[in-house]
């Protein structure tokens, strides 16, 4: 099992955070709806947030292990776990380096999080480890825009303060190239765009759809 990376501490920005996007929630949540409808078996979901996620996982869901390294989003996520319908076990340890068992898990979910995380070639590897052959991750993230102009603004705010301000936030990532560099078998997707977070802050262009681990994957 991989060594763990040191916890992940933005206090200001978890604060931030659990505010607008409960503030949100009434646009996201049907995008999370979405993400996890006929959802099945056992589930591993990588930073977990303040747990909204929760509430839409179905009740053919026999288990969720939801990771959140950052310790105030990890509290509300227990909580939040306490009101679910489904088994959520709220843990700390990052996307790139689970502390859980290779090939355990029938589905895994990133929602909102390759963004932030500090590697993400390291992070969907270890995705791919813990999914059992054929299992499927579902995801829903945001990043790059289409367009010149709108690219070139969101590398600029990721060479800047953004990451800072946002917990680690990169924009202009591209989470479909790098699933695909990863190895997974991308499933349908589409685009669609989330309203602002919070007052001065932009749209964001996001794709919510499903990948695979290959069946013949022996990783």
């Amino acid at each position: 099992m991989p060594t763990a990376k040191p916890a992940v501490h933005h206090p200001l920005f978890a604060r931030f955070y659990a505010r607008v996007s409960v503030a949100s929630e009434p646009a996201v949540a049907p995008h999370r709806a979405e993400l996890l409808t006929g959802a099945s078996g056992r589930v591993i979901e990588v930073g977990a947030g303040n747990g909204l996620n929760f509430p839409h996982y179905p009740a053919t869901v026999s288990e969720v292990v939801a990771i959140e390294p950052e310790r105030l989003l990890r509290q509300l996520a227990v909580s939040a776990a306490l009101r679910a319908d489904v088994p959520v076990d709220v843990v700390p340890g990052a996307a790139e380096a689970l502390p859980v068992k290779s090939e355990a898990f029938d589905v895994a979910v990133a929602s909102l999080v390759l963004c932030s995380v500090r590697d993400v070639t390291r992070a969907l590897g270890e995705l791919r480890r813990v999914l059992r052959p054929g299992g499927e991750l579902r995801f829903f993230e945001h990043g790059r825009a289409p367009g010149a102009a709108h690219a070139l603004a969101q590398r600029a705010l990721d060479r800047t303060v953004w990451p800072l301000l946002f917990g680690g936030c990169h924009t202009a990532r591209d989470p479909v190239e790098a699933l695909r560099r990863a190895g997974f078998e991308l499933g349908p997707y589409r685009r669609v765009r989330v309203p602002a977070a919070g007052p001065g802050l932009p749209t964001s262009p996001c794709v919510l759809g499903t990948a695979r681990r290959p069946r013949e994957d022996g990783d």
